[in-house]
């Protein structure tokens, strides 16, 4: 029989014995048990929490959040800047392959 691992979720008490969440589908017989700590999930309300904080504090220090229309201004340069790179890329693409094919 092809030996299988399965992974079933716990949780180790405070007198140091494990609760197991549910029943394992494994054939009666020895097994081996590795117990790995599970990390905490940040808290939804601790999160929430903590960004409210950090805006406060930007509030407090006079940041304003950037307006959609300036948000919307900006990604319009950035396309036009990276537009304006790949026309000048090609422009010299174009350059550099009529150097090429002009007969000497």
């Amino acid at each position: 029989m092809k030996p299988m691992a399965v992974i079933v979720e716990g949780m180790v008490q405070e007198d140091g014995t494990l609760d197991l969440v549910g029943r394992v589908n494994l054939p009666s017989g020895p097994v081996h048990v590795t117990i790995q700590p599970v990390a905490a999930a940040v808290q939804p309300d601790r999160f929430w929490a903590m960004l409210e904080t950090i805006w406060a504090s930007q509030a407090g220090a006079g940041v304003a959040p950037r307006s959609r229309e300036e948000i919307d201004a900006e990604i319009a340069a950035s396309r036009d800047e990276s537009e304006g790179e790949a026309a000048e890329a090609e422009r010299l693409q174009d350059e550099c392959r009529g150097g090429r094919e002009r007969p000497r």
